[in-house]
């Protein structure tokens, strides 16, 4: 599995504290081995994100990313709950 990270997902991540940081490549680890292990809450998301995915990384913290044709995985989005989705 090939992992990707947009240039918004680079921007929203740099912002983050340390350890929202740390918790992200924790989850990532996770989804590498077992990408629909119900510790991540993967789930498809509705509406304009149609298409996306979102997992689960600490309290309301989610990160949105895309399935890409190839098998790759495009992060495009990290931050609380009504950051993106409001």
């Amino acid at each position: 599995m090939s992992i990707s990270y947009s240039r918004g997902f680079k921007k929203m991540f740099k912002k983050l504290p340390a350890r929202q940081q740390d918790q992200f490549e924790e989850r990532l680890t996770f989804l590498i081995e077992n990408p629909y292990h119900p510790f991540l809450h993967n789930h498809p998301l509705a509406g304009p994100w149609l298409g996306f995915r979102s997992i689960n990384v600490a309290g309301d913290l989610r990160a949105v990313y895309e399935e890409l044709i190839n098998g790759e995985i495009e992060f495009v989005a990290i931050g609380s709950h009504s950051e993106l989705y409001s």
